[in-house]
């Protein structure tokens, strides 16, 4: 609605800090500076969080895994910072527990997984009930059947915490905006602008309208994740040090069809571990990790990704025999991992970095989606160093740990689920199903109210409207497995 007069600002004001990149890391850097009170403006040339943002498991997890690998300065943080984020957005960061099986001859064994999983607590500041617990078969068999029972010994129980990432993005986008920050997306950072050889803003275009215009800027960050490498080249700074990207594909299920009860963290024969998490009546399984150098833009779902998903599933859980035909959806990434040399995908660490060229660009890239928040303070921290020497120009220190994640913040994650309850008869009175006022509150928080008042608002035709399309979501996640081949006389998935 503002886009006009936003390009017009964006095109005639000079900016402390101008940002390229409008995902999760892009957005909290952009909070985390307006909030300290610098100008800040942010660019993205697609929608928010469009890239790797929206592509991830969708957790806000401690990595446990990454204590394998002995990091356990990553695990400390992105633990600690799980318990944050769920602080600041209680409806958007729900708890979860997450079974861990334990089989014969598998990566994990009883008191490896015990000592682990009591690291990983103590690390993560993980207190009271959300304390790991480690579970014999029987007790295991009790909370998910589907566990192979013949090479089956146990499980480890412990606290993980769910999100939907592009959410989570626009949340944390439009606190910033509310902080200040002018983020605009559809708008493409062509080429960087240089004065006397420094980094001085950028020349971009209007994705929407084809029209360009020049931001300025006393500083420019480089926040494009997978695309880093590219500012990076286009500036002369592209190293020895640079991104390597691989990719992460996701399927989509019926849980008619996978019926597991909760969500689980299983090993498979190469090493690498896979999640299975049932969501709104579906279960999504996932990730791969596989080098990927094709078109940033168009990263396709490939017969070798979903035969490595499909084989993972089919072990851990051999009653089900899952095929192509039964995939619902799917979606596919790319991770910006900085390069090491001699290590495999799945084994590159996960830390993010912070580079600055001698043109004054500075690009961040790596970590995730748990520790944006953090990613976010260590480069304005060095913003904020720069304007300082550079302008004199003095801002205050981090305020991100005490700032809400929506305009009418949860006192509790308890308080979320009073206020789901409350929603429950005023929406049966508009006659929409009770689940979903579990998914409008777990997107939107307390602004639920305000969209049930501008469905009032529109009136019975728009109560209508929304009763037919939650009744068709709801048809498509709890009909059996041949529901629409019966209603169209085809397959949702067609394999090749």
């Amino acid at each position: 609605m503002n886009r006009a007069p936003a390009l017009a600002q964006l095109s005639t004001e000079t900016y402390d800090l101008l940002i390229i990149g409008g995902g999760i890391t892009g957005a909290g850097v952009a909070l985390d500076a307006a909030s300290r009170g610098m100008k800040v403006a942010l660019v993205e040339k697609g929608d928010f969080a469009s890239g790797t943002s929206s592509k991830s498991t969708k957790l806000i997890h401690g990595g446990l895994r990454y204590l394998k690998q002995l990091e356990i300065g990553l695990v400390r943080e992105v633990g600690q910072e799980r318990a944050l984020i769920h602080r600041l957005a209680p409806h958007l960061v729900i708890p979860e527990k997450m079974l861990l099986p334990l089989i014969k001859g598998g990566t994990f064994g009883k008191w490896a997984t015990t000592i682990g999983l009591f690291t990983y607590d103590l690390l993560a500041g993980v207190s009271g009930k959300d304390r790991f617990r480690m579970l014999d078969k029987e007790e295991t068999l009790t909370l998910e059947p589907l566990l192979p029972t013949d090479v089956l010994l146990g499980a480890g129980l412990y606290a993980e915490y769910r999100t939907d990432d592009a959410r989570l993005t626009i949340e944390v986008m439009k606190t910033a905006a509310r902080h200040g920050a002018l983020p605009l997306n559809y708008v493409l950072a062509e080429k960087l602008n240089y004065t006397d050889g420094k980094v001085s803003g950028a020349h971009c275009r209007d994705v929407l309208k084809g029209q360009s215009l020049d931001i300025s800027a006393k500083i420019v960050v480089n926040a494009t994740g997978p695309w880093s490498d590219f500012l990076r080249k286009q500036d002369g700074s592209l190293t020895d040090k640079r991104m390597y990207l691989t990719k992460g594909v996701h399927l989509v299920f019926s849980q008619h069809k996978l019926p597991i009860r909760q969500a689980i963290y299983f090993d498979v024969p190469d090493g690498r571990m896979i999640f299975a998490i049932p969501r709104q009546g579906t279960v999504y399984v996932g990730t791969t990790d596989t080098p990927y150098q094709g078109d940033l833009d168009d990263i396709q779902v490939e017969e070798g990704d979903v035969s490595y998903l499909l084989e993972a599933v089919n072990q851990m859980f051999p009653t089900i025999d899952l095929s192509p035909a039964d995939v619902l959806a799917s979606w596919a990434g790319v991770r910006p991992l900085i390069y090491e040399e001699g290590k495999t995908a799945s084994e590159i660490s996960r830390k993010d970095e912070i580079f600055e060229s001698e043109s004054g660009l500075l690009t961040i890239a790596g970590g995730k989606l748990t520790g944006y928040r953090v990613m976010a303070e260590k480069i304005t921290n060095r913003v904020s160093k720069r304007l300082a020497k550079a302008y004199g120009l003095v801002f205050s220190d981090c305020k991100t740990k005490d700032i809400p994640l929506t305009e009418q913040p949860f006192e509790s994650y308890q308080a979320v689920l009073d206020y789901e309850q409350k929603l429950v008869p005023v929406l049966a009175e508009k006659g929409i199903a009770a689940h979903v006022a579990r998914y409008l509150v777990q997107n939107y928080g307390r602004r639920t109210d305000a969209i049930l008042s501008q469905m009032e608002g529109r009136g019975e035709a728009a109560l209508i409207k929304a009763e037919k399309h939650f009744t068709k979501v709801n048809e498509w996640v709890e009909q059996p497995d041949d529901f629409w081949e019966r209603r169209t006389g085809r397959r949702l998935f067609q394999p090749d």
